[in-house]
This record gives structure tokens, C-alpha cells and sequence, in this order.
């Protein structure tokens, strides 16, 4: 699947996007950044504090609870804020 950051959370992570294949185990977008965060200092910068990081799947906003099963693109981003 395509994984897709934004704004510090790229900038935390060094790239825009890529392609992985999380473990067979890794099933809701919560699990699935949590996994990221193990992937290295960056990653582990950008999780530090998971429960900040909205998500969407193939482009619908998510909750972290939400499966993972059968996505094509999953994106995580900060909080936004208006004004």
C-alpha cells in the first residue's frame, strides 16, 4: 500500500511517500502507525504522539480504529487548524 505524509509529519519522516507491505498483523491505522514509529528515528519522531495524527484511507478521513484491510493509500497528517 502507499503510505502518504504531510506537512511535519514528511518533514519528520524525510519523504513524501512510499510503498509498504506492513506485517499480516497490522490491521487498523492505529496499529499501522504505531509499526511506522518503529521504523526509525524519524518515524519515531513523527509517532511520538500518536493520538495527534489524522489518517486518511484512499482519501476518506479515518479514525484509528479503522481497518486497513483491501487499501490502496493510506495518508497521515497533523492536526490542521483553520483561520
Amino acid at each position: 500500500m502507499k503510505i502518504k505524509y504531510f506537512a511535519w509529519v514528511r518533514e519528520r519522516v524525510g519523504k513524501t511517500e512510499e510503498t509498504l507491505e506492513p506485517p499480516a498483523d497490522i490491521r487498523t491505522v492505529g496499529e499501522l502507525i504505531g509499526w511506522l514509529a518503529g521504523r526509525g528515528d524519524g518515524y519515531a519522531y513523527a509517532f511520538e504522539v500518536p493520538g495527534v495524527i489524522r489518517a486518511a484511507i484512499d482519501q476518506t478521513h479515518v479514525k484509528p480504529e479503522a481497518s486497513i484491510a483491501g487499501a490502496h493509500e493510506v495518508a497521515l497528517f497533523p492536526p490542521m487548524t483553520g483561520g
